[in-house]
């Protein structure tokens, strides 16, 4: 008894006693002592109930919130947990339905998750989310691109990468050899992630599809800082599916209804100016892109573009020509 009691695995007996406390028990479901020292055994340590009421002690000392039924059947729980159910619930949703996660990946997000829950907590974790089948991304590499390209941030340093898209059978194009970037931020938009930076071939602030990345590397070279007009906001704000373009402020008139489409578009900050009894005006930045086109075209005509004569001009030439590959 002497030398189990001093064998390496008695020594670990509380974080064990802590790892089976945070599995196996939750608000409706206790253990018991003799439940304790039977899973403390499946671990090959030993444990008497005087020594283990202590160590139950001591993890209520630490911050384990430990409640237990004092009598003569006392049982054993943890009560709360750094993060509750209904908080782990959404987390685990976020990562199924994010489209730019494998499947795979997130079906392995989501077990790790699962782990910040009890055994029994896990498995309605586990039958909310259903991944199978969804729309997901297929680069596997996109939570590597992420840490170097918040690494390169930190340390005020440039990127290169290679970009691709896929053809017909599925297959990556890249668009040249390596690009190079200042990456300020990351952005997620409509579902995807973006990386906005200082692109060196172009000499500008543009964005690239996160996923669309690969063989994202830090480099030693300094980042390009950003000119000190730049918001960040306003470039999100006026990129539709942050298709990138020349910003221009555009004057709209839409009907009434419409003010919650705006906010949730352009932010409660816009200002918006009656115009009659059943229409508002406002001037916004976009980008008059394509993804803003189709954007507008949506509301089926209750979102008129006033000005600029060349944005109207380029919405109508748009329209047209989606008209004639329909004849």
């Amino acid at each position: 008894m002497a030398d189990s009691a001093r064998s390496p695995l008695q020594r670990l007996k509380i974080l064990y006693l802590y790892k089976i406390l945070t599995e196996h028990t939750d608000e409706d479901h206790p253990m018991s002592i003799l439940d304790i020292i039977a899973e403390l055994e499946q671990y090959g340590i030993s444990a008497g109930r005087k020594a283990l009421y202590e160590d139950i002690e001591a993890l209520k000392l630490y911050g384990v919130d430990i409640v237990d039924t004092r009598g003569r059947h006392a049982d054993y729980r943890v009560v709360s947990r750094e993060f509750e159910l209904p908080e782990l619930k959404l987390l685990a949703d976020a990562v199924s339905s994010s489209k730019f996660l494998s499947e795979s990946k997130s079906v392995e997000l989501v077990d790790k998750i699962s782990q910040l829950c009890s055994a029994y907590q896990a498995r309605q974790l586990r039958r909310q989310v259903y991944v199978s089948g969804r729309a997901k991304g297929l680069n596997e590499q996109i939570y590597l691109n992420i840490d170097a390209i918040h690494r390169a941030i930190s340390e005020n340093r440039q990127i290169s990468f290679r970009y691709f898209s896929y053809d017909i059978n599925m297959r990556k194009v890249y668009r040249d050899d390596r690009r190079i970037c200042t990456p300020y931020t990351l952005v997620m938009d409509d579902e995807k992630y973006y990386l906005v930076g200082y692109y060196e071939k172009r000499q500008a602030v543009t964005n690239f599809r996160v996923d669309r990345m690969e063989n994202v590397t830090v480099e030693k070279t300094r980042a390009v800082p950003h000119e000190d007009d730049f918001d960040l906001a306003d470039y999100v704000s006026s990129s539709f599916s942050m298709f990138a373009g020349k910003t221009t402020t555009v004057k709209l008139r839409m009907d009434n209804d419409l003010v919650n489409v705006v906010l949730d578009r352009f932010g409660k900050d816009t200002r918006l100016i009656p115009d009659g009894d059943r229409h508002f005006t406002l001037r916004v930045k976009v980008k008059p892109e394509a993804p803003f086109f189709g954007w507008l075209f949506q509301f089926g005509g209750r979102i008129t573009i006033l000005s600029p004569d060349s944005v109207i001009e380029k919405y109508r030439s748009m329209i047209d020509k989606a008209i004639r590959a329909h004849e």
